[in-house]
């Protein structure tokens, strides 16, 4: 039975429903009953798949798209103050309600586990979602990305366990109160948000915070975030009601990765946990993604799963797309889809696909996001580059943020250069497919990457390989 919707939301409005995080809430309430209506910049695969569940979406934003018996308007930190719907929901009083805490009312009730971290969190709760799903357990889950086609990012189930990504970008996971916690890493990122460590540090122990009494945090033993987090908690005595449970290659992690095995484009782990050596298939291929996997695993077994049962159905996650999603084959070229977009998920990303195709040669089209991100930590892209046999950068994707100036792409081509990469301008999106081309040979491995618009050109490169 699903649980009920509560009034404020029996009639909700998203601004910007076609989002990642937006469009699952819409699914679930959708799924759940309530008369879901919301606007967009642009029609999308995601707003079809909203229609065919019910929901209506206009395209472009007006205060006339604001139904007269709107019970709230859902928005996200990206919507702006003068959003001309939001302006007439201060006009009519119509309750705001913000993304996060929409999602935490959708966790009442339920057993919730949260996915926070710097990079993997969309990987990591798609692969407990999927594995909960093949152990009969019919989860609910909220993801940052689509599983396996338009809309997929997030499903109202039957169970009790309910699977979300925490974001911490914007502060807003500090809305939920899990059951269980995963932290994957801790870096500085979204520095528009955050200035120092000291305030991502702080974030995370709120978040920590959260966890409902006698709750579970699944937390990274070798990442040196994860690892001074972990120290700060211990220092910290107010939460000796939580079980910490560390996971690695580190010796002294609670959930030992004895050994990773790659088998071209997915992987086999090998872990110590609970005392037992246990080995399980991976269907992704790279270090990270085995790591995301063994969080998984510690995470359901905190949940009293059975530890062998979930090891095999975390075995039928076959990848998210975005995240190193192969687009196709053309003329013996094949074009890959990776998100990354930290210098951390770059580098992730590009030893994964070296460790995979060991001798193919790895063209890279990479587009930054964000210019404050660029402004940080521009040289460190750069110097991810460096693992691609050629690159091709383009200009920066803004995203919500204004040009700073002086920020551009150079910045990155610069200290790849310095690096000793291969690499190259494009400020035309139109030009990338015939650049693309005419670099590629048999065998090539071409990997379009960054959080923008980027993805769009794989389909255009492997056309034009074909032509």
């Amino acid at each position: 039975m699903a649980p009920a919707v509560p009034t404020t939301m029996d009639r909700p409005h998203f601004i910007g429903i076609g989002g990642a995080g937006m469009s699952g809430i819409a699914k679930i309430l959708t799924q759940r009953g309530a008369r879901v209506a919301g606007s967009d910049a642009k029609d999308s695969a995601t707003a079809e798949a909203l229609r065919a569940l019910g929901a209506t979406v206009h395209i472009g934003h007006a205060a006339g798209h604001l139904a007269e018996d709107a019970t709230c308007v859902v928005v996200s930190s990206a919507i702006r103050a003068d959003n001309p719907e939001l302006a007439a929901a201060a006009e009519r009083g119509i309750p705001v309600v913000h993304r996060s805490d929409a999602l935490a009312g959708l966790m009442e009730g339920l057993r919730p586990i949260a996915v926070a971290g710097t990079h993997g969190k969309t990987t990591t709760t798609s692969m407990l979602a999927v594995s909960l799903d093949a152990l009969g357990l019919d989860p609910s889950y909220a993801i940052g990305g689509d599983l396996d086609a338009p809309g997929s990012n997030a499903r109202h189930g039957a169970g009790e366990i309910f699977v979300a990504e925490a974001d911490e970008s914007d502060r807003s996971f500090h809305k939920y109160a899990p059951e269980v916690a995963i932290i994957l890493n801790v870096e500085l990122d979204h520095h528009a948000n955050y200035a120092s460590m000291d305030e991502i540090y702080e974030s995370f122990e709120t978040f920590v915070g959260r966890l409902r009494p006698g709750g579970t945090l699944v937390i990274a033993a070798d990442q040196a975030g994860a690892r001074e987090l972990t120290e700060r908690l211990a220092r910290n005595t107010a939460r000796e009601d939580i079980e910490v449970v560390t996971y690695g290659e580190a010796e002294d992690a609670d959930v030992r990765v004895l050994k990773v095995n790659p088998r071209g484009l997915t992987s086999e782990v090998t872990v110590v946990i609970n005392g037992k050596v246990l080995t399980f298939a991976v269907s992704v291929p790279g270090r990270h993604y085995a790591h995301n996997a063994v969080a998984a695993l510690a995470a359901g077994v905190a949940l009293g799963l059975p530890l062998h049962n979930l090891a095999s159905a975390l075995g039928k996650y076959t990848g998210v797309k975005r995240r190193l999603q192969l687009k196709g084959e053309a003329k013996g070229v094949q074009v890959i889809d990776s998100y990354a977009h930290h210098p951390t998920e770059m580098t992730a990303d590009l030893e994964a696909i070296r460790g995979a195709a060991t001798d193919a040669r790895l063209l890279v089209v990479f587009q930054p996001h964000l210019f404050s991100r660029t402004q940080e930590l521009g040289t460190e892209m750069g110097q991810a580059l460096a693992l691609a046999d050629a690159s091709v950068v383009l200009d920066i994707y803004p995203a919500r943020e204004e040009p700073i100036p002086g920020v551009t792409s150079t910045l990155i081509i610069d200290a790849a250069r310095a690096a000793g990469a291969d690499v190259r301008a494009e400020h035309d999106m139109a030009a990338v497919a015939d650049v693309i081309a005419g670099m590629a040979r048999p065998g090539d491995l071409v990997l379009t990457m960054g959080a923008g618009d980027v993805t769009d050109l794989g389909p255009k490169i492997l056309a034009r390989l074909e032509s």
